[in-house]
């Protein structure tokens, strides 16, 4: 079980335990493991994704030579012509790392942002496809992350392919995904097989728990390791110069998660 906005920091304990921190703090640490863990250059960060920006972010504070393009920022946004730029960086293989979520997502990691029900999926509307299998299949890679893990988000087929996780032989892609993050846990994602492996369970979850929260087959070892938690020094650059970073374009983001509140 996924705890609350108001329930989910780890308890505080002894020097040897984990220091308290929030759910959303723990994603954007799994984020940043998945960045640092492959060269990357060039990251772009779409709008309304404060966990995936904080991420980054962090990465940079860390010391990290990327160069970040984040599309929601309020002031210093990079394009002066808004996607279109974007795109036209991406198709020229510019793009190392973005990221995607979906209303749906599947075990191919084919990715459903039209809807729900017959073409044109009317009976349940998702925000739109808009660039996602331009970006999908253009981007150097690409991290999935959606924070609700369920059965109706993590399916076995989405109702509509927005954007393909894999494609036909023959056809020109330049990268797939990486992994996809959840509330849950972390999967890795083999493009080879058209499949997810996972690749660490979330504190309190089980490998149990989470084929009963999925809707789709994956692998899974005899002993899939605890996401690691975050340390107190990435506690402690998200809560300060990454927020600072933040505050700006997600207010009460950083209200909820980092306690910090812009000055009036």
């Amino acid at each position: 079980m996924i705890p609350t906005s108001d329930d989910r920091r780890a308890q505080p304990g002894g020097p040897n335990r984990p220091v308290e921190h929030a759910l959303e703090e723990l994603l954007a640490v799994c984020i940043a493991r998945l960045i640092r863990a492959q060269p990357t250059g060039h990251i772009a960060v779409g709008a309304a994704s404060p966990i995936p920006a904080a991420a980054c972010w962090l990465v940079a504070k860390q010391g990290a030579p990327v160069r970040l393009s984040l599309l929601h920022k309020r002031s210093g946004n990079p394009f002066t012509e808004g996607t279109r730029e974007l795109f036209d960086l991406t198709g020229q293989g510019r793009i190392d790392l973005f990221f995607l979520g979906g209303g749906e997502i599947d075990g191919q990691a084919n990715l459903n942002l039209i809807g729900m029900g017959e073409w044109p999926g009317t009976q349940v509307r998702f925000p739109g496809s808009f660039g996602s299998a331009f970006m999908y299949m253009m981007t150097g890679r690409t991290i999935l992350f959606r924070e609700e893990h369920s059965p109706r988000v993590l399916v076995e087929r989405v109702a509509h392919v927005s954007a393909p996780g894999v494609s036909a032989p023959g056809v020109f892609r330049r990268g797939h995904a990486q992994a996809l993050v959840t509330g849950r846990c972390v999967f890795r994602f083999h493009p080879e097989r058209a499949r997810f492996s996972l690749e660490s369970l979330h504190p309190g979850e089980t490998v149990a728990s989470i084929r009963a929260a999925t809707g789709f087959d994956f692998d899974a070892a005899d002993d899939v390791p605890q996401t690691a938690p975050p340390s107190a020094e990435e506690l402690a650059l998200l809560r300060g110069v990454v927020c600072d970073e933040m505050l700006e374009t997600y207010p009460e983001f950083c209200a909820r998660v980092f306690n910090r509140k812009s000055a009036a």
